[in-house]
């Protein structure tokens, strides 16, 4: 027998995807209740607070959210931190504790909201994202609820290819530490509880299934994405051959860290480092650069969101060659902006090889200096590669809506 879903509660820690998930079921009028650990409306008096201390939680509201029922626990995250700070936690001592006090705060709500919840037309489907969403499981599963994990990323098996990363290139140091292994075992905990786990890319998908987990129980629906209006009327051009004075420009924006395909990179600048081309990497540093390093890389650092737009702008291809991402949103940041993408094949599915940009055989420096060479060459071919660049209507918040929908629930 095939179920849908109803009613849906949303329990999210943080601001991720924009609140995706909860925002397209209230359009859809599923949303029972939004769960999360700040919510700051323009009236809100934290508001108020200097706009250092305010930094991290100024997008912890959306619009469409504001007529939703939404729970937070703002003040007490605030004392949880100023708490962390204290006792001077950092690193994965800190990541656990504030996902343990997420579940116990939501789930001494959802024991408050017991009465109401208990007038639902149907039973409820319960929707946490990973590594927070143990104790809530228990609790919804004791309740006979529905439970939907959402996976943010491809699990142990990506920490594996990261740590074989590291292994390689000792060189480039950095705080990045392993998890430890009850983190591992409380996920599968929540796995299992867990009545369907959705994840935004085939490559997730395949990196759960290494992990143990059973094919049957994942869904992969992309992320939602919804482009800046002045995108549309962008238009992308490129000179007939690249020179010194108008080099190819690659664009590298995330994390500068090894996860990402910095190592390969940097390879691939070193071995074209006589050719007309600057790489351009912008984003928070997470490991130490050797030095001296030459001139046609340049480290930008952290800019702000608005910012990331003239960059989009101003380069010709968006370089990333990431070892292992949920999805990479990157992705979609560049296709809105008309720019073609060199990429592996370890993240979200965007790019169609020779169509709108070009798929690495392999992560490395010499596959990455080949896919560049290739672009030094045929300018025109970047030209028709921005010419077909991804609809990302694809990917909206309605085609998540859909998705969401869709989704069966078979009663065992």
């Amino acid at each position: 027998m095939i179920e849908k879903f109803s009613s849906w509660i949303c329990c999210q820690l943080g601001a991720r995807e924009h609140y995706a998930i909860p925002r397209s079921l209230h359009k859809a009028g599923q949303l029972a209740h939004l769960i999360t650990d700040a919510w700051v409306p323009p009236h809100s008096l934290l508001n108020r607070l200097p706009k250092p201390l305010l930094a991290n939680l100024r997008e912890r509201f959306h619009a469409d959210l504001a007529p939703a029922s939404v729970h937070a626990f703002s003040s007490s995250l605030i004392g949880f931190e100023i708490a962390q700070r204290i006792q001077k936690n950092s690193g994965w001592e800190q990541i656990i504790a504030r996902n343990d006090w997420f579940q116990e705060n939501a789930t001494q709500l959802l024991y408050k909201l017991d009465l109401q919840l208990s007038t639902l037309n149907s039973r409820p489907t319960f929707f946490a994202y990973s590594y927070a969403a143990l104790k809530l499981f228990r609790y919804a599963k004791a309740k006979g609820w529905r439970t939907i994990l959402g996976q943010i990323d491809p699990g142990p098996f990506e920490e594996k290819l990261v740590m074989e990363e590291h292994a390689r290139h000792p060189t480039y140091q950095s705080n990045w530490q392993p998890a430890p292994s009850h983190y591992w075992t409380r996920w599968q905990q929540e796995c299992s509880l867990a009545d369907r786990i959705l994840v935004n890319s085939l490559w997730s998908s395949q990196a759960l299934q290494k992990a143990g987990i059973p094919k049957h129980k994942i869904d992969i629906i992309p992320l939602a994405y919804q482009p800046p209006e002045q995108a549309d009327d962008f238009v992308r051009t490129y000179p007939p051959v690249f020179s010194d004075g108008r080099p190819l420009r690659v664009l590298f924006l995330g994390q500068v860290i090894l996860r990402k395909g910095l190592a390969a990179l940097l390879e691939a600048a070193e071995l074209l480092s006589h050719q007309p081309i600057e790489f351009w990497l912008v984003g928070s540093s997470g490991i130490s650069i050797p030095q001296p390093f030459h001139a046609k890389v340049q480290w930008i650092g952290s800019v702000s969101r608005s910012a990331t737009a003239m960059y989009y702008q101003q380069a010709d291809v968006l370089l990333f060659p990431t070892l292992s991402d949920g999805f990479g949103l990157t992705q979609l940041e560049a296709q809105a902006w008309k720019m073609p993408i060199i990429t592996s094949r370890f993240c979200g599915e965007v790019i169609k090889n020779q169509v709108n940009g070009l798929i690495l055989p392999e992560v490395s420096g010499q596959a990455i200096a080949q896919a560049l060479d290739f672009c030094l060459n045929n300018p025109w071919q970047l030209e028709a590669f921005a010419k077909k660049s991804t609809d990302t209507s694809c990917f909206s918040l309605s085609r998540l809506q859909q998705s969401l929908q869709a989704l069966p629930y078979a009663v065992v």
